[in-house]
């Protein structure tokens, strides 16, 4: 009886993704791009594995945890082959579990090296809304720490930046707007090609918007799987 449950409820998510799918498709079509230019990252936080191997049957590769613990547990009872992005705070004691400031690009430096693995991609969080609950650096700051990440760690590639919208985004734009013009700082400091930096804003309520103001990467997590199911416990 469980089984067939759990396979009952295989369509209804692989149906929600092919309908983000669709709608972040056309929204990169309204700013000028391809459907292929946008990403979009199933977040599975608080999900269990089970529907996240229901999504990678029916053909989905991206996805992504906001919890080290969730991480550590979930990736190793997937496929290989997913591509797997932490969008989550990531605390300096817990950099080694996974492998924004100057100090855990430093500690995921030196962790990239102890642990013997291949330079890592990064993206540098921007508090674009000024809200004192959102992680990341001040836009004015922006460019300081790309250059140290460029520079400084040589296990760390610099592959865009990212940030959070507020929860009613459908008339303030203001904080993706602040994004784009970060990046297109940070690519003029470092003389990187705007078309190879990515931008990573946009969830399930705001994606569409964030990707005509150019986001190339969306994380996408209760519209794909339901609303989410927190437990007792506070997770790292």
């Amino acid at each position: 009886m469980a089984a067939a449950a759990a396979e009952g409820a295989a369509a209804p998510v692989a149906a929600a993704m092919r309908a983000v799918l669709a709608r972040a498709g056309r929204a990169a079509e309204r700013s000028g791009r391809a459907a292929e230019a946008v990403r979009v990252v199933a977040i599975g936080k608080t999900k269990p594995v089970s529907l996240l191997r229901q999504l990678y049957d029916a053909g989905h590769r991206s996805f992504g945890e906001n919890y080290v613990q969730e991480f550590v547990t979930k990736a190793p009872q997937l496929p290989e082959d997913i591509r797997w992005h932490f969008v989550g705070h990531l605390q300096s004691n817990k950099v080694k579990s996974l492998v924004g400031n100057e100090k855990i690009a430093n500690h995921l430096d030196r962790a990239v090296v102890s642990l013997g693995r291949e330079p890592l991609k990064v993206m540098v969080q921007v508090n674009t809304s000024g809200e004192e609950s959102k992680s990341g650096i001040d836009p004015s700051k922006c460019v300081e720490l790309a250059k140290h990440v460029k520079l400084a760690c040589p296990n760390l590639i610099l592959s865009g930046l990212m940030t959070i919208g507020m929860k009613d985004y459908s008339s303030t734009p203001e904080n993706f707007k602040a994004l784009a013009n970060c990046k297109l700082e940070v690519c003029k400091a470092l003389g990187i090609p705007t078309e190879r930096f990515e931008l990573s804003m946009g969830m399930s309520g705001d994606f569409e918007q964030a990707i005509e103001l150019g986001s190339t990467n969306v994380r996408v997590g209760s519209t794909i799987f339901g609303p989410r199911e927190y437990p007792n416990q506070k997770q790292n």
